[in-house]
């Protein structure tokens, strides 16, 4: 059921068409947002909801490689490979870790996360991903 002239009903984005008419139908809202408990600004977070559920699917974006995502961080922080030895326990572990030599531990990964932000999900990645970047996963 929908509300009295509130437009055609929202329902799932199945192809190109429909993500492109639903971003047609969004951007009206943009120039002058809803009123919030209305029936327009329902529309409005339920459009923007079936729109990021297509380009999820559409256009997955990974996490980054763990090792890519510590050098990121480094270079954003100011950090250096010593500091990254003093978080993870050693200097020799910081390099093989840089170099893919070892693999990232759940201790490790936890305390990147906790001490310099790292988000987990870059962190830790299955087994097998994406080639040679699997070499920087986290052992279990």
């Amino acid at each position: 059921m929908k509300p009295k002239g509130s437009g055609k009903t929202i329902r799932p984005l199945r192809n190109e068409a429909d993500y492109d008419a639903a971003l047609r139908t969004i951007e009206r809202y943009f120039e002058k947002e809803p009123k919030r408990g209305t029936a327009a600004a329902d529309r409005f977070d339920l459009l923007a909801l079936v729109i990021e559920d297509y380009e999820k699917k559409r256009w997955p974006i990974e996490p980054p490689d763990p090792v890519d995502a510590i050098r990121y961080r480094m270079e954003t922080g100011s950090f250096t490979q010593a500091d990254l030895g003093r978080v993870i326990g050693s200097r020799q572990r910081a390099s093989d870790i840089l170099a893919r030599k070892r693999r990232i531990t759940m201790q490790m990964a936890w305390k990147l996360h906790r001490q310099w932000g790292i988000p987990a999900e870059a962190l830790i990645r299955p087994p097998g991903r994406r080639g040679a970047a699997a070499a920087g996963r986290v052992d279990q």
